[in-house]
């Protein structure tokens, strides 16, 4: 297939400058022989500060929302957003994801250079040159399927406009806003008819569903949030009542970030008889690599049992550059390298420079990110010399993954066993 040529075709890149982290010695071979050298992370010459992605980790994530999804009834989208990685993509669509979820049209068009076929798109889009673009794409491809939000009159207008003379409809869904403070969507039941109707009467739209982001409920909690998302199944039987959606063959009822998928699982369970077969989808994307800091807090596995666990999947290893002081380290990675627009990173573990031995690290905390060093805090009796390797546990995925545009992908014993290649 078309699209697994240009998937493996990532491997034809060479190895060189453009990315952090790689052996200086490889700049003459490319990703996929560099990678099939199975070079150590630590001995085999890759320089830091360098992301490693876990192989184990990520298989285990990969492999538990397949089952989650799959148990609960649910279609799985995951928001590419969260990587933009074609190989992580061309892994979750092998293990059933329905498509994958896109925020903007340059997304989109990753995505289709790589092959997916069913893009669920969370924003509305009025810009003419993207809507232009999507209609050739629908219009090149008829196994093609893009879904996306409007919310707005106006904006259908705009998006009808813009698509006139487009061979083939784009499905719509009306976006259902979190709430008085919230981020985008319509606010009212009454905003959403009206915005149906315009959907439903456009020449160049199709009205198929509803959906929204309940990551954005002001306030959230399990109660507030399970109250909106019966709003948005209300919202999908009024419509349909209303003959809105009785043509669509498939009615989409979509949400689901990565901290309440617990919530939309039960209350999509609740969703009653509609006129059409319902595609149940949910969009979780940051479970793919996890990490150690917002989302592990916040993971349904918390709050349900026995359904497993997801597994943190990045570390970031930086090296000690300076111990000026009995209470202060510095090293080289900073905010050009890990995510701290919600938890700095964590200080997990010590690789020694002189033996080798991982140790845990124990009374060393990292205090703030310049641009290119990370401050430590050292307790008394802390064990850290200039040339250690230090261990960083990473918060909020969506921002590791924009740093980097080659990660290594590394065993458990420090193998180096293949590359994620990223483009943001």
């Amino acid at each position: 297939m078309a699209a697994d040529s240009a998937v493996a075709g990532l491997a034809d890149e060479p190895a060189d400058h453009r990315f952090k982290g790689l052996p200086p010695d490889a700049g003459e071979l490319t990703v996929g022989a560099l990678a099939a050298q199975r070079r150590n992370l630590f001995t085999g010459g890759f320089t830091t500060p360098v992301l490693a992605l876990s192989a184990e980790a990520l298989e285990h994530n990969l492999a538990l929302l397949e089952t989650y999804a799959e148990e609960h009834g649910l279609a799985f989208a995951p928001h590419g957003k969260t990587s933009m990685a074609p190989q992580l993509f061309a892994r979750q669509l092998e293990r059933g994801a329905w498509g994958i979820t896109a925020a903007v049209p340059h997304q989109v068009r990753v995505y289709r250079a790589y092959g997916v076929r069913r893009i669920f798109l969370a924003n509305e889009v009025v810009d003419a040159a993207a809507l232009a673009w999507i209609a050739g794409e629908l219009d090149r491809d008829p196994e093609l399927r893009l879904i996306c939000y409007v919310d707005s009159v106006r904006g259908v207008a705009l998006m009808d406009e813009a698509l006139a003379g487009a061979t083939r409809p784009l499905e719509v869904v009306v976006e259902l806003g979190a709430g008085e403070g919230a981020r985008t969507g319509v606010r009212t039941a009454a905003e959403a008819r009206a915005v149906a109707e315009a959907a439903a009467a456009a020449r160049s739209l199709r009205l198929v569903g509803v959906a929204g982001y309940e990551g954005e409920v002001p306030r959230a909690d399990g109660g507030r949030v399970r109250a909106w998302l019966r709003a948005l199944v209300a919202l999908a039987a009024e419509l349909d009542a209303a003959g809105l959606l009785s043509d669509t063959g498939e009615i989409v009822v979509s949400a689901g970030g990565s901290a309440w998928f617990d919530a939309v699982a039960e209350v999509f369970a609740e969703l009653p008889p509609l006129s059409s077969p319902v595609l149940k989808l949910l969009r979780s994307g940051a479970y793919v690599s996890h990490d150690d800091g917002h989302y592990r807090r916040l993971t349904p596995f918390n709050r349900v049992s026995g359904e497993g666990a997801l597994q943190p999947a990045f570390r970031l290893w930086a090296q000690v550059l300076s111990r000026p002081t009995a209470d202060q380290a510095f090293v080289n990675a900073g905010k050009r390298d890990a995510a701290y627009d919600l938890d700095l990173p964590q200080v997990q573990v010590v690789r020694d420079a002189r033996t080798g031995e991982l140790r845990p690290a124990e009374g060393i905390t990292l205090t703030g990110l310049s641009d290119q060093h990370g401050w430590l805090r050292t307790g008394p009796g802390a064990r850290l010399e200039v040339g250690d390797w230090v261990g960083l546990g990473l918060s909020h995925p969506c921002t590791v993954f924009d740093k980097w545009q080659l990660i290594p992908v590394v065993e458990r014993d420090g193998t180096v066993a293949d590359f994620v290649r990223t483009f943001f």
